[in-house]
């Protein structure tokens, strides 16, 4: 496995070594010994998975310390422009972004620590995203930024008019009344 260090600090992509032929293919998606050798300070517990269709837009999302949560994400089905923001107020790069296509055909998985938050936008006809958190999900904890908020300025590569959400991330707050906990 690759690791490649993007523009913020600890917000890394990790490429796989994907090992084709003409049945298809093989590759270890996680494997906790070479993990761990890494990330001494991660440990998983928790996989989550969802399917969207295109123009589906879940986030931005986090929690709250002390249920805030480190996450490993990928697509098993699709594409997705995936993005995360930092939120670490002692960060130089404090409330700014990392966007990375992941789709099924480039298997590139995305770890984004905590202190960001986290969204993505199905770029395909539909998309199944994967991905292992090291904390539960906690209701009290949960928190999220307005997606579209201007000082942001996330490109999320789809017309405004196809994008699709929930009530929740339509009312989320904007980054100028954020109060950082990390």
């Amino acid at each position: 496995m690759e690791i490649i260090q993007t523009g913020i600090k600890d917000l890394v992509i990790l490429q796989p070594k994907v090992f084709k032929d003409d049945r298809g293919y093989f590759m270890e998606a996680y494997k906790e010994a070479w993990f761990k050798e890494q990330f001494p300070d991660i440990h998983f517990v928790q996989d989550n998975e969802s399917k969207s269709e295109y123009g589906v837009l879940r986030g931005l999302h986090f929690q709250n310390p002390p249920y805030s949560q480190t996450k490993l994400v990928r697509v098993i089905q699709g594409e997705v422009l995936d993005v995360a923001v930092d939120l670490r107020k002692d960060s130089p790069t404090y409330g700014q972004h990392e966007s990375i296509v992941l789709s099924a055909e480039n298997k590139t998985q995305f770890l984004v620590p905590q202190g960001f938050a986290h969204g993505f936008i199905v770029l395909s006809e539909t998309a199944i995203f994967s991905y292992k958190v090291d904390n539960p999900y906690s209701p009290k904890h949960d928190a999220g930024l307005l997606w579209n908020d201007t000082d942001l300025a996330i490109d999320w590569k789809v017309p405004t008019s196809d994008i699709k959400l929930s009530d929740k991330d339509g009312k989320q707050p904007v980054f100028k009344t954020f109060k950082s906990e990390f």
